[in-house]
C-alpha cells in the first residue's frame, strides 16, 4: 500500500520553523547528557536523523552508528555533511529491514510524528533491541510552560493541541509523560527511568532570539537544566530510559 505521506515537504519550513537553534545549540547537548549514563557500550540505531545534527553527537560516543530516515533529501544532506561516519537507511520504521539488533536506539522528537506509534515502539522492543540494551525516547512535552502559556493566551486550544503548522509538519499528537509511558508500555516495553529535559517558559522562536544576546548565561541554562530534573512534566521534552519487555 502506497503511503501519501511527503516527507520531504514535512521538512521544510511554514508558519513554525520545523527546527530552531534552540534545538540544535541547547536541547540536542543536554538530551546527550541525559542519556549518557544510561548508554551501553555497543552499536547505535539512529530512528529518524533528520539532517544528521543528532547523529553527529552521538558520534562522540558510538563508532557503530546505524541511522533510519524517511525523508531521502534530509539523508542526503546528513551524508554530504558527516561523510563516512553516516551509515544511513532511506526507508519507514514500519517498513524498513534492518540485519541485526543494537545495544542501544534512540528516537528524539519522532514518535509524536508516527501514524501508528505503538507498532514502531513494538518492532523496537521485539526485533531491534538486543536483550539488556537500552532504548532512549524522547519527545516535546505537552505540559512544557511555554505551551500552557500559549492556551492561557488563546493561542492552542489545550496543552496537547496539535497546531495546523505542526500537523504540517507531520505531528500526529502532542506527548506527555504518563502518555508517553502509557505508549512505551503498551508496546511491551520495560520503562527504567523517566525524567524532563529543560524547565522551559518561553517558545522556541523566543529562545532563538534571546541566544543571540548576553542575557541568558551559561549559568542560567544550566539552572533550567537542573529545575528540569526536579519537574519533569515543566520540561520542553519528556524522555524514557527502556528496555526490551515482553
Amino acid at each position: 500500500m502506497s503511503n501519501p505521506r511527503d516527507y520531504n515537504a514535512e521538512h521544510a519550513d511554514n508558519a513554525r520553523q520545523y527546527a530552531y537553534g534552540f534545538d540544535f545549540d541547547v536541547m540536542h547537548p543536554l538530551m546527550v547528557r541525559s542519556f549518557a549514563p544510561f548508554f551501553r557500550p555497543g552499536s547505535m540505531l539512529e530512528l529518524g536523523s533528520f539532517k544528521g545534527d543528532f547523529t553527529r553527537r552521538l558520534a562522540e560516543h558510538f563508532s557503530d552508528i546505524t541511522c533510519v530516515e524517511a525523508s531521502d533529501q534530509a539523508m542526503q544532506e546528513a551524508k554530504q555533511r558527516l561523510g563516512d561516519k553516516f551509515q544511513g537507511v532511506n526507508a519507514l520504521f514500519e517498513q524498513v529491514q534492518l540485519p541485526r539488533r543494537y545495544d542501544n536506539i534512540v528516537m528524539t522528537h519522532v514518535l509524536e510524528h508516527l501514524d501508528d506509534p505503538i507498532a514502531v515502539l513494538s518492532r523496537v522492543n521485539r526485533e531491534w533491541l538486543v536483550p539488556g540494551g537500552r532504548f532512549f525516547l524522547a519527545c516535546p512535552n505537552a505540559n512544557a510552560p511555554s505551551r500552557q502559556i500559549a492556551v492561557k493566551m488563546g493561542l492552542i486550544d489545550h496543552n496537547a493541541a496539535v497546531t495546523p503548522a505542526e500537523a504540517e509538519h507531520g505531528h500526529r499528537c502532542t506527548y506527555a509523560l504518563d502518555t508517553l509511558e502509557r505508549d512505551a508500555t503498551r508496546a511491551g516495553l520495560k520503562v527504567l527511568h523517566r525524567s524532563g529535559i529543560f524547565f522551559k517558559a518561553l517558545a522556541n522562536f523566543q529562545w532563538d532570539r534571546l541566544l543571540k544576546t548576553d542575557i541568558i548565561t551559561p549559568a542560567y541554562l544550566e539552572g533550567c537544566y537542573q529545575l528540569g530534573q526536579q519537574y519533569p512534566d515543566l520540561c520542553s521534552t519528556v524522555f524514557l530510559v527502556c528496555e526490551a519487555g515482553q
